[in-house]
């Protein structure tokens, strides 16, 4: 379930190609670590950043689990 749901705000985050990452949720931001552009990174990141202290225990375990997943794909 929490695959299908990572893909569809993946989706939507492609769909509507945001910027302006303060307006999105959490979960959004998570899902889509990894595909933001070079040019926007640094926006994404300090947003990103801002709400990890934040974060119910499963968005960091999901943010967690991203960020090593992420890390083994780039080996």
């Amino acid at each position: 379930m929490k695959k299908i749901t990572l893909i569809f705000l993946l989706s939507l985050c492609f769909v509507f190609a945001k910027e302006d990452y303060s307006e999105m949720s959490t979960q959004e931001l998570i899902a889509i670590i990894g595909y933001v552009k070079d040019s926007n990174k640094d926006s994404f990141i300090k947003e990103l950043n801002s709400r990890i202290p934040t974060m119910t225990e499963d968005e960091k375990n999901l943010y967690k689990e991203t960020i090593e997943k992420l890390n083994q794909d780039e080996k």
